[in-house]
């Protein structure tokens, strides 16, 4: 059980399709906190994640969201769902730490291949021929990042509720 009275905040980190906007709705109806998703925040400014990704560049994208995440991680009370590469920085876990539990979501490759399957909207692997491989090289580089956690909940075979759930037990909520 984990209880520090200066951390308000669960942050959910993981690879797209972990379920991590869903399982973050549902821990946040639960526990009657604002849910605070940074891929939204980021798309208030007006453009898609795609666009943003297709006009400027994975680099630009990276510098939104990390204002995204700077603007969540100041919230208290909060259930914040990050976009899968939100580990890659230091300075946006060093932030979202600073008053929040990370929780990591995990699922295996071919899971998060179905989950996505028709995702049109995921920048990262519109191109790939083999997503399942994608999948994997990428789950492999973010590995040590994705490790940064304070816990670990493999997803695969849980339905939302079951995360959640696992998630207020972890936390003693």
């Amino acid at each position: 059980m984990l209880a520090e009275q200066s951390k308000s905040n669960i942050v959910l980190t993981g690879f797209m399709g972990v379920g991590k906007t869903a399982v973050g709705k549902q821990l946040a109806q639960l526990l009657q906190m604002e849910f605070i998703d940074t891929d939204q925040l980021i798309e208030e400014s007006g453009m898609k994640i795609p666009d943003i990704f297709h006009l400027y560049g994975e680099d630009r994208f990276r510098r939104e969201e990390m204002l995204a995440v700077k603007k969540a991680a100041a919230s208290s009370n909060c259930v914040i769902a990050t976009g899968g590469g939100v580990v890659l920085n230091p300075e946006n876990i060093k932030a979202l730490r600073s008053k929040g539990w990370i929780v990591l979501l995990r699922a295996r490759p071919e899971v998060i291949a179905e989950r996505l399957r028709g995702g049109e909207t995921r920048p990262l692997l519109q191109q790939a021929a083999d997503k399942i491989k994608l999948i994997r090289e990428l789950l492999e580089a973010r590995e040590k990042y994705y490790l940064n956690c304070d816990i670990m909940i493999d997803t695969s075979d849980l339905t939302v509720s079951q995360v959640a759930e696992e998630i207020i037990r972890r936390l003693g909520r």
